[in-house]
């Protein structure tokens, strides 16, 4: 099995990824151990967040409180030199907020799992079509989880990933949409607990998330 391959059968069984776009390192990395404290294992740091490469580099290493590797990758990766950077630091998947082809061939290139964003059917199939390992739905539809179901009704292959406006009152209604799993950014993140230092919110929020994706149980495809 590939990298790519073991990634995404990696995120169908988790179903969560943690995203973390901080102003200051240390507050990024905080914040990201207490959402592995909370139960995620699959984690994203933003290129824009100060020390990303060293982050990347840093929670490679870690396990899970259930004795699991944590899976790291980069954010916001829009050109090859930073796919390039991102593979040396350790990451094992690079994710982007556009469709761009040129990324997604340097990312099969490098043998790393590749999430471009994608926002309707049509750039949906076509980064699909180009190598995408999944889609992240970025920004949010503004017919959410509804919107997501209607598009998977012809396209039920595709592995959309919503990663904007995911909270944890609607996260059952996308993960019963049919995304293969959803990016934890903003509903747990929340700059007001990142400004204050308040962890054990970000841990909290995080823990309940995951119990309402435990139910839902691995994704079918």
């Amino acid at each position: 099995m590939t990298t790519p391959e073991r990634f995404v059968a990696d995120l169908a069984v988790h179903r969560t990824c943690a995203i973390v776009r901080a102003t200051a390192r240390e507050v990024a990395a905080q914040a990201m151990q207490a959402a592995i404290d909370g139960g995620v294992r699959i984690c994203e740091f933003t290129l824009s967040t100060p020390g990303a490469l060293e982050l990347i580099a840093a929670f490679g290493d870690r396990t899970t409180p259930a004795g699991e590797s944590v899976i790291v990758g980069a954010g916001t990766v829009l050109t090859r030199a930073q796919l390039d950077d991102a593979v040396a630091a350790g990451a094992r998947f690079v994710v982007s907020p556009v469709f761009d082809p040129d990324v997604i061939a340097a990312a099969r290139d490098a043998g790393v799992a590749v999430i471009p964003g994608v926002h309707t059917p049509t750039e949906m199939l076509a980064a699909y079509r180009a190598g995408a390992t999944a889609l992240k739905l970025f920004p949010s539809p503004a017919g959410g989880p509804a919107w997501l179901r209607a598009v998977l009704a012809p396209l039920p292959f595709l592995p959309v990933v919503p990663t904007h406006g995911v909270t944890l009152d609607n996260v059952a209604e996308w993960l019963d949409a049919g995304a293969l799993a959803v990016g934890l950014v903003g509903d747990v993140f929340r700059p007001d607990w990142l400004a204050t230092g308040d962890f054990a919110a970000v841990h909290d929020r995080v823990a309940a998330i995951r119990d309402v994706v435990r139910l839902r149980g691995p994704a079918s495809r």
